[in-house]
C-alpha cells in the first residue's frame, strides 16, 4: 500500500522578503501546490518579526503542511545583518513548531546541491531547476524559488531512508553522523 503524499513548507527567511514555497511528496513524484512572499514593511523589528510569524501562520493554516524545511543561515560578512536574518529565522521556526510540525534546517549549498547538482549554482540557476522539476510554466520570483528548493532539498534527502526520521543528527559532506 502506498503512502499518502506529504505537504512540505519551505522556507526562505528575509527581514524584507520572506519566501515559502508548498509541495506534495508522493514516493519519489514532487508536484507543485503554491508559492510566494510575505513582504515584511519598513519598521521597527519587533513588529518585522510578527509580520514574518503572522504571514507564516496564515499560510500553514490554508495549506497545512505535515513538515517544514528552513534555510539555515550563513555568517555573512557584516554580523549584525547575520544576527538580524538569524531573528528572521527564528520567527518563521516558530510559527512552525508553534503548529507542532517538525522542523528541518538545511544550508544554502545543501539546498543548491539537492537542486542544481553543484552548491554554487547561481540564483537563476536554482530557479530555472525549480521551473523543470516541478514542471512549473514559468520562473518563479527569487524568494519563492529559493523556499520551494529547500522543499525540494528535504523531499530528496531530509527525510531518511524511507520513512526514518533525520532529527537529531546533523549532514556532514552529504552523510548523516
Amino acid at each position: 500500500m502506498p503512502d499518502a503524499a506529504v505537504r512540505i513548507l519551505g522556507i526562505d527567511p528575509g527581514l524584507r522578503i520572506t519566501g515559502y514555497g508548498l509541495i506534495d511528496k508522493d514516493g519519489s513524484r514532487l508536484s507543485y501546490v503554491s508559492s510566494g512572499c510575505v513582504r515584511v514593511p519598513v519598521g521597527e523589528l519587533p513588529a518585522r518579526l510578527k509580520t514574518i510569524l503572522d504571514g507564516l501562520w496564515e499560510i500553514i493554516a490554508e495549506f497545512r503542511p505535515q513538515q517544514v524545511a528552513v534555510e539555515k543561515v550563513f555568517v555573512n560578512v557584516n554580523p549584525q545583518s547575520t544576527l538580524l536574518l538569524g531573528q528572521a529565522r527564528g520567527a518563521a521556526i516558530c510559527a512552525a513548531v508553534a503548529q507542532n510540525l517538525p522542523v528541518a534546517e538545511y544550508t544554502a549549498l545543501q539546498i543548491k546541491q539537492a537542486v542544481v547538482g553543484h552548491g554554487k549554482a547561481a540564483k537563476d540557476q536554482v530557479q530555472h531547476m525549480v521551473r523543470r522539476l516541478l514542471l512549473l510554466p514559468g520562473d518563479p520570483s527569487p524568494d519563492a524559488a529559493d523556499a520551494l528548493a529547500c522543499a525540494i532539498c528535504h523531499a530528496h534527502g531530509g527525510q531518511g531512508l524511507g520513512a526514518l526520521s533525520t532529527s537529531g543528527f546533523r549532514v556532514r559532506r552529504g552523510r548523516l553522523v
